[in-house]
C-alpha cells in the first residue's frame, strides 16, 4: 500500500483544455524535452501543433516508462497493438520515425 503521506491529488478543472494529437515533435536540450503535440488533417499538408509540453529528461523518462506499463496493461486487456510494417503508411496515412541526428 502506498503511504497517504505522499498521496498527490490530482484535480482536473472542467474548463480544461483537451487536446486531440496524432503527430508528434520531439525535440531535446541537456537540460529539457520539449514535446510539441499536433493534428495532421487528411489531404492538408502542414501540422498544427495543438499543445507544447516542456519537462526536465528525468520527467521524460517517467512518463516514458508510464506510458510503457499502461500500453502494457492496454495489450493485455485488449490485444497487441499492430504497429504498420516499415514502409508501409500508418493511421491517417502517417509513417512515424525517429529524425536523424543532425
Amino acid at each position: 500500500m502506498s503511504d497517504p503521506s505522499k498521496t498527490i491529488r490530482v484535480e482536473i478543472p472542467p474548463n480544461v483544455p483537451v487536446v486531440y494529437a496524432n503527430f508528434a515533435v520531439i525535440n531535446h536540450s541537456s537540460s529539457e524535452v520539449v514535446i510539441d503535440l499536433a493534428q495532421l488533417l487528411p489531404n492538408v499538408p502542414h501540422a498544427r501543433v495543438q499543445a507544447r509540453v516542456i519537462m526536465t529528461p528525468v520527467n521524460a523518462k517517467a512518463l516514458l516508462q508510464a506510458l510503457q506499463a499502461n500500453l502494457a496493461k492496454y495489450e493485455a486487456r485488449f490485444g497487441e497493438i499492430q504497429l504498420p510494417r516499415e514502409g508501409d503508411p500508418g493511421p491517417g496515412g502517417l509513417v512515424w520515425r525517429v529524425a536523424p541526428e543532425e
